[in-house]
């Protein structure tokens, strides 16, 4: 299963690739997407939009896992998460890849073991998880990959709980 987890965000969105089955995966890329701030909001989405189709016809994802919503002090800035969170939703869609979303705490409490964790928390963790020889920056790309590997952690407690439940009594 190859897994494109996805960090939304207006200026910076992280992404990052994860190959593999169960507890066992490996890196396969990761990166930012970068938008002007100074631009039209709607440019902004067009540049992420196209930026993640590339993407996903580069590496051929599976599942997308994307951060689900959070509560923001900042209505303005929760509304944008929102719309890029949709563009990502569509763009699985239109591609027939399967979507799975998780809670920011959810993401921290599987990678790192603690829903609070600080973002050079998640970092080291990740590099751990992959075996990677430094921390992946910026720390958007970071969480990215968090998000894929969180999926990776879920989805075979939910494959192990199908399995049980086809088996005939």
């Amino acid at each position: 299963m190859r897994v494109l987890g996805i960090d939304p965000g207006s200026e910076t969105l992280g992404w990052g690739v994860v190959d593999g089955s169960g507890s066992k995966y490996a890196l396969v890329g990761f990166g930012t997407v970068k938008s002007n701030p100074r631009h039209q909001f709607s440019k902004r989405l067009l540049n992420i939009y196209n930026a993640v189709a590339e993407i996903m016809a580069e590496h051929s994802p599976d599942v997308l896992s994307v951060e689900d919503t959070f509560y923001a002090v900042n209505v303005g800035v929760a509304l944008k998460l929102g719309q890029v969170r949709g563009l990502m939703l569509l763009l699985a869609e239109q591609r027939g890849i399967a979507i799975a979303e998780y809670a920011p705490r959810l993401v921290k409490q599987t990678v790192v073991g603690y829903g609070n964790a600080e973002k050079h928390q998640v970092q080291e963790m990740v590099k751990i998880l992959l075996k990677m020889k430094s921390v992946p920056t910026p720390h958007d790309a970071a969480d990215a990959l968090a998000i894929a590997i969180c999926h990776f952690h879920h989805a075979g407690m939910q494959d192990k709980i199908k399995r049980s439940q086809q088996k005939p009594r």
